[in-house]
């Protein structure tokens, strides 16, 4: 009996090593889900080569002046299907939507490093052209956004659908796993904004079913007083946020 009790915890413990191991070895396919870009929409991008010399594309809506946006999306989504409405929104900015790497025909493959660093980069060459950026970041690109604004002198911050930190979802998603080890990409946004001094404005859906509230509540809370103020758009869901009539004026600055 003994015996069959030792045999049956290492299988079990084998078993648990394996799925940790496949958690660690696949974690960024959770994380990522490269989209292609829209060709329908007939805007070619801006091909950018950044110092590691990989090649990322920006879709871009040129326009002189000394505004700018600066786009950041989420794990699923292209952003050129973006441009329509924030160029409405926003006549007299430059649009600049980053494509992440592996997405919309960018080189390299994603991880926070890369992505983070390819956020400098491209808002260190449009803020030579354009005065005040305005920088909206979205599910995922929140913790992109927030990283940037706590290092550089943006104008104005947007944060749709952010979280607190992508460690702290993992932790709720598998609880069974030891996640802290195992995470290599954490976002964790609430490590920088303290750090944000620009005007911020978080908009969370009310019944968000991949961004727990609780995880946007948290956030807000790390913002320095003033710094940040809140929004709930009533009946939206995480990827139906943008159909509510209160969200572009809210990215422009209203209520």
């Amino acid at each position: 009996m003994l015996r069959k009790m030792v045999i049956f915890g290492g299988f079990v413990l084998l078993a648990y090593a394996l799925l940790c191991a496949a958690l660690y070895f696949f974690q960024r396919s959770l994380i990522y889900y490269p989209q292609p870009r829209a060709v329908e929409l007939g805007v070619e991008p801006v091909v950018l080569t950044m110092r590691d010399g990989t090649v990322v594309n920006v879709t871009v809506r040129p326009n002189l002046g000394p505004d700018a946006l600066i786009y950041f999306g989420g794990n699923a989504e292209d952003v050129s299907h973006q441009l329509p409405a924030l160029a409405a929104a926003f006549p007299d900015h430059a649009i600049h939507l980053m494509h992440y790497r592996g997405y919309g025909g960018s080189g390299g493959q994603p991880s926070e490093d890369a992505l983070v660093a390819d956020a400098f980069e491209l808002f260190d060459r449009v803020h030579r052209d354009h005065e005040r950026v305005l920088v909206v970041g979205r599910s995922l690109g929140s913790g992109v956004a927030v990283r940037l604004a706590s290092e550089r002198p943006v104008a104005r911050l947007v944060l749709v659908t952010p979280y607190h930190s992508i460690l702290a979802l993992a932790r709720q998603q598998f609880p069974w796993a030891p996640v802290n080890w195992l995470l290599q990409d954490r976002y964790e946004s609430w490590r920088h904004a303290p750090k944000v001094t620009a005007p911020t404005t978080l908009i969370a859906a009310e019944h968000d079913g991949v961004i727990p509230r609780a995880s946007t509540d948290a956030l807000h809370a790390h913002f320095a007083p003033g710094v940040a103020r809140f929004h709930v758009l009533p009946g939206t869901g995480h990827n139906t946020i943008s159909d509510n009539r209160m969200y572009l004026p809210l990215l422009q600055g209203g209520f």
